[in-house]
């Protein structure tokens, strides 16, 4: 790949926008527009970078990924889930190659169940009368580093 350091140097730079986002949604609850909107604008340069052709790479890949933030507005539209985090699993799906979505969602999901199951329990140790609200923001930033783990650092792909 004669784009490698430029890739590589994005997905460093993906890696830190999303701790940057688990810590900011860790502190606050709350992730910033322009942080989600830093995350999925940069993947049209990493996409080029990577070689994919507009037609019908960059279509579909967008594609995906907006269903899948069609999916989780539908949970924030039923007040499942911050709005910051729908916009964060958006940016960082346009990341995440076709064939790791359903792993990617798959370990974004146990991870939210783990920090849930957290939560519940710092809610029983440490009664409060505030609402409880899970930092999911961890979650995607564990599962999106997961995926571009799988995807491009891991040498022992062909093992399994």
């Amino acid at each position: 790949m004669e784009n490698a350091p430029i890739t590589f140097g994005l997905m460093a730079l993906l890696a830190i926008l999303m701790i940057v986002a688990a810590i900011s949604d860790l502190r606050s609850r709350s992730i910033s527009n322009g942080l989600n909107a830093t995350i999925a604008l940069l993947a049209i340069p990493f996409w080029i970078a990577g070689g994919m052709a507009v037609w019908p790479d960059m279509a579909v890949q967008f594609g995906a990924a907006f269903a899948v933030f069609l999916v989780f507005a539908g949970l924030f539209a039923i007040g499942a889930m911050g709005g910051g985090d729908v916009k964060m699993i958006g940016g960082v799906m346009l990341w995440i190659p076709l064939n790791l979505f359903l792993e990617t969602l798959t370990v974004m999901a146990i991870g939210g169940g783990i920090l849930s199951a957290a939560m519940l329990i710092h809610s029983k140790i440490r009664p409060s009368d505030k609402v409880i609200e899970v930092p999911y923001g961890v979650a995607i930033a564990a599962s999106g580093l997961w995926a571009l783990h799988q995807q491009y650092l891991n040498h022992f792909q062909s093992i399994a």
